[in-house]
């Protein structure tokens, strides 16, 4: 397993950093965490209640009126073809049979553009008030408010997450969406980080010492980035796109989001809905726990430090995340300051 840099935020906050972290614990105190849920599939479950809905707007759209997808329709191609959803287009089309027009020999480009049509329909459906949050997703940040604990909702890396980011503020209501930070698009582009990896800022608007550690930490993100696409290419491993875009806007988001809530990547957990999100807390270093989706109710995720299927109650709460620990081999960021 790769090993986390050092952080050139840390370095900064090392000056002023009173409690040292405990080697097997990430939490110092209440005050010094970081919650940060990603909009992919952890404060709403669009697939879920969405997913069947813009598939069958997708068909109308695109003239498709003999293709309807009940309930009992959709969860057995879902399951005949894994979750795969282009699979799903296939199967589906392969039973009732392909529109009489269509080519042998496009049937793919056909399937691409009913995939096309039902991500714009589920997007609508996102931003409508007709999807709930997820149970128990106010009070989990009701608690955290209330230990003093700072929530950041990270949008940056999903498309359309500056209208995700008003959705989610929405159903919030007014009192309780003040007690959440969201960080998007713009935050992450004026956060230092964001600043350092873009070239915006420069040494002279650094003190030397930070200065120095940040280019090493930019030059050995950039490395490990091409490392870690390298590997991923090789071994075929795909990224949801959907979701999120590469693993260095991930992996800056992340940064960007510590460093609006004034701590270090060590001092944090991210609940992520998505491999996507899991890698890029692994790339930095970031104890992360993985809450499932429907859309992921059946996948493994070995590089988190936990997975759960809920908010609250047996799920996740903030003891809970208080305990989380890092795996034997990760060494975090507090751990490096002691070495």
């Amino acid at each position: 397993m790769q090993q986390p840099f050092d952080d050139p935020l840390c370095v900064e906050t090392r000056k002023s950093f009173i409690h040292e972290c405990p080697t097997t614990f990430i939490v110092c105190t209440a005050t010094k965490y970081l919650t940060r849920a990603c909009a992919d599939g952890v404060l709403m479950d669009a697939h879920r209640v969405g997913n069947r809905i813009a598939f069958n707007k997708a068909f109308e759209r695109l003239g498709l009126d003999c293709a309807n997808w009940t309930e009992p329709v959709y969860s057995d191609l879902s399951k005949r073809a894994a979750g795969d959803e282009e699979k799903m287009v296939f199967l589906y089309f392969n039973r009732i049979g392909w529109p009489a027009s269509l080519p042998t020999n496009e049937q793919g480009l056909f399937a691409k553009r009913v995939l096309q049509q039902k991500e714009k329909a589920l997007e609508e459906f996102v931003m409508s008030k007709n999807l709930p949050l997820r149970p128990g997703l106010e009070q989990f940040i009701d608690d955290a408010y209330n230990e003093g604990i700072p929530v950041v909702i990270l949008t940056a890396y999903s498309k359309s997450g500056d209208s995700i980011a008003g959705s989610i503020m929405e159903k919030l209501g007014k009192d309780r969406s003040i007690k959440v930070i969201i960080v998007g698009n713009k935050e992450v582009d004026q956060s230092l980080y964001g600043q350092l990896v873009s070239g915006k800022v420069i040494a002279s608007d650094l003190d030397e010492e930070l200065a120095k550690e940040a280019n090493r930490a930019v030059s050995a993100e950039k490395q490990r980035l091409a490392k870690e696409v390298a590997s991923m290419l090789k071994l075929s491993v795909e990224i949801d796109t959907n979701s999120s875009e590469s693993l260095a806007k991930i992996v800056t988001a992340l940064r960007a989001g510590a460093e609006y809530a004034g701590l270090p990547v060590c001092n944090c957990v991210l609940v992520a809905g998505s491999q996507s999100g899991v890698s890029g807390a692994t790339q930095v270093g970031m104890p992360c726990v993985v809450l499932r989706s429907s859309l992921t109710s059946r996948a493994e995720f070995p590089l988190a430090n936990a997975t759960v299927d809920g908010f609250g109650g047996a799920d996740l709460t903030i003891p809970k995340l208080r305990n989380i620990r890092p795996k034997n081999e990760q060494r975090t960021e507090c751990n490096l300051r002691k070495d």
